[in-house]
């Protein structure tokens, strides 16, 4: 999700909540929380050209994976990991199979098996970073698609047969993204469909 980390949110008179605190506050909020170990953050609204290639992402993928096990969520999709507590609204994540939450609440999702983040400026380096250390915990992910909104660029992370985190890079219109987890492909035009030519090499100047 494009969002800027700011300072924890004050609630409860705390600096710190617990899950079921934070659960209540972001029942009744009027803009997204992420949550970490006690600690809420803000999430900024995200750019025109951010929103159109998300938006693109996800149309693709409903398209694509009608009638099949699989399930396509966009950003109003709450996803938890309860081996390091982390509540987070990723920009597109795709579920296969039965769909499980957080003690059976229809709230929080526990088992994606693809998540992507479109990238803006403020967010790349926690997406490719932190972000994607504490996603690793998520036993059934097997997918970590990150597409940059200011410049040509998709990142496909994939575990391989050794269960170890492989990178294919996307950097030419002409080419087309595999979502292998759930056998389709985009093609890379079609995903930045929509957006200018030069917010996508604003990033280079």
């Amino acid at each position: 999700m494009d969002f800027e980390l700011r300072e924890p949110a004050v609630a409860y008179g705390k600096k710190k909540l617990t899950i079921e605190e934070y659960l209540e506050y972001e029942s009744t909020s009027l803009e997204k929380h992420e949550y970490y170990q006690g600690e809420i953050f803000a999430m900024s609204g995200p750019k025109v050209p951010h929103n159109i290639i998300a938006g693109n992402i996800y149309f693709g993928l409903r398209k694509r994976l009608e009638g099949k096990s699989c399930r396509p969520f966009n950003s109003d999709q709450r996803i938890h990991i309860p081996e390091n507590t982390l509540f987070t609204y990723p920009d597109i994540s795709i579920v296969c199979g039965e769909i499980i939450t957080k003690d059976n609440d229809d709230w929080n999702i526990l088992n994606p098996s693809v998540i992507m983040e479109v990238l803006s400026k403020s967010t790349k380096n926690y997406d490719r970073g932190e972000k994607f250390k504490l996603f690793r915990n998520i036993q059934t992910l097997k997918e970590y698609i990150l597409v940059d909104s200011e410049s040509l660029s998709i990142e496909a992370f994939r575990i391989n047969a050794s269960g170890h985190w492989e990178l294919e890079e996307y950097t030419a219109i002409g080419e087309t993204l595999e979502v292998r987890t759930v056998e389709i492909t985009i093609p890379v035009n079609e995903i930045y469909e929509g957006v200018k030519p030069e917010s996508l090499f604003n990033y280079y100047r």
